[in-house]
This record gives C-alpha cells, structure tokens and sequence, in this order.
C-alpha cells in the first residue's frame, strides 16, 4: 500500500510542535467534504471548501482537518473512490494555497490517508483507531502526524447500546496498545496523538467520564485531543437538541480542555474558540504575575 514518500524531517519536527500545547490548546478547524455530516453549517464541497479552509488558518487554526466521510451515528458508508473524489482537490488547494499550513486528512481507509499524504496532508485522523490494516504501514512508512481515535463498534451501528465495564480503563488500554505498535515499529511517540472518541460508541456518562479523566487517559507521556464540537454531549447538558445552538455549550468544554491541557481541539468555530484561549491566558498570565 504504501509508497517511497516520506515527509522531511524539517516538516515531521514542525508537525510535532503542532501537536503539543503551548500557552493553550492547538485549534484544528473541521472541514467536511459531505453532504451529511451532522452539523449542516459544517459542509462544503470543492473550492467552497479550499477557502473554508484558508479562512480557518486565517481566523487562527493550527490545523485544517479534511474530511470525505461523514462518521456520525447512523452514517452510511462512502466508497473509497468518492471521498478520494471529494477530499485531494481540497488538500492540494489548500496545501497550493498555504504551503506551510497544516492539514490533516479525516479517514479510516489507508488507500485514502496515503493518496493525501502525496497531496500535501501532514497527519491522518483516523476514527477508527487504524483498524485499516494498511493505516498502521502508511503512518510508518510516511512519517505522518497521526491521531488515534477510540471507536467501540460503526458509525452506522455503534450508539445502539455502548456497553463498558470500566470505559476509562478499557478505552486507555485500547489506544495505549495502537501508540506502543506504532512505536515498536519506529514510528515517534512526539508524532502520535490520542483522542477518547466522544460520541463515538459512548452514551453520555461514559463520555463525561472519558473528558473528566483528562490528561490521565494517557498511559504515557504525548499528545491528547478532544473532539466534542457541537456534539450530542453538548446537547444533553445544555438541553439543545439543534447542533446549531451548542457554540455556548462546546465553548465551555473547550474552557474545560484549556485547564486540562488537552494539547488540541477540534472544532467547527475558530475565531469564538481562538478569543476563549485568548482571553484564558491573559487569565492565567495575571494569575502568575500577581503570584
């Protein structure tokens, strides 16, 4: 599956250094290539979704995350043709546009994460936690950013009844065991991130649980991110069902992530989330100078 390309080491450095937090959480900006990804206010196709992009880095993301699948509960499956169709117009666009920007490609197919590295992607996001069995060879063999996301069942299937004994542990162990495989393999801890995978075969006390365990879901020193922009978490404790009324709601668990150092989040909104990380470190900087 994979092929000779491989990522520069002056890039894989800069890529690692857009993985960590710093004064606050990196901003990876959701582009959704789709015509059924959750959030309508999400979706854009083509050159409409190149500038979505570009306005994104331009508003203060790190990442521009590009996506052909939408991975909601209940979502159908998309052939491997059509989201490369949809994805690597976008992430040459962008990647012409914007040759230092940063992007990550949103897929669970190794055929499509390795055709958007060639095109200019730098990270693979991958919902399915690379269960692919080419993902893991194409994160080695390029030298990808790589975010593993823990999904207990499919999308079409998996929020029927998410059972766990102890989701905490379970779901810890499941992402420490891709991290140490990819490791063992050659592959950088400083190039790997792990997400808990919220709404994604979890009801809602298992993901309040995932998000209140914090940096502590890591087994070993790297990076964490979170991906609850919009979600239903956000509707059950607001009480709004509409996706389109939870910005309020997805803000104060991105002040939750700033606190707990979750190094980034992705998020539909850009410039709210990048005057929140704003304004909570001037916050944390007056703290430190009146100390």
């Amino acid at each position: 599956m994979a092929s000779d390309f491989r990522l520069a080491p002056a890039r894989r450095t800069a890529i690692a250094k857009a993985m960590r937090f710093t004064t606050s959480p990196h901003i990876m900006g959701i582009v959704n290539a789709t015509t059924d990804s959750f959030f309508e206010g999400s979706r854009s196709l083509n050159d409409e979704a190149v500038q979505r992009g570009l306005a994104m880095w331009d508003e203060g993301a790190t990442w521009v995350d590009v996506g052909g699948e939408s991975t909601r509960p209940g979502a159908d499956p998309v052939a491997i043709e059509e989201e490369l169709q949809r994805v690597l117009p976008v992430i040459r666009g962008l990647r012409s546009a914007r040759p230092k920007g940063f992007i990550s490609i949103d897929t669970r197919h190794a055929e499509v994460a390795q055709a958007a590295i060639e095109a200019g992607a730098d990270m693979v996001n991958d919902v399915s936690g690379l269960r692919d069995p080419g993902m893991m060879d194409v994160v080695v063999a390029t030298g990808c950013g790589v975010c593993v996301m823990h999904m207990q069942g499919e999308p079409g299937t998996m929020q029927m009844n998410p059972i766990y004994e102890d989701v905490v542990g379970e779901v810890r162990s499941a992402l420490d065991e891709v991290k140490q495989a990819l490791t063992a393999r050659g592959h950088p801890s400083s190039l790997i991130s792990l997400d808990p995978g919220i709404g994604f075969g979890k009801n809602q006390n298992h993901n309040i649980a995932l998000l209140m365990e914090g940096r502590g879901l890591l087994k070993s020193e790297g990076a964490l991110l979170w991906g609850v922009s919009r979600k239903s978490i956000v509707g059950h404790l607001t009480g709004q069902s509409d996706p389109a009324q939870r910005l309020p709601g997805t803000l104060g668990l991105a002040a939750v992530a700033h606190q707990m150092g979750v190094d980034i989040v992705r998020v539909h909104d850009v410039p709210e989330h990048r005057d929140l990380f704003k304004a909570m470190s001037l916050g944390s900087a007056h703290s430190e100078h009146i100390e």
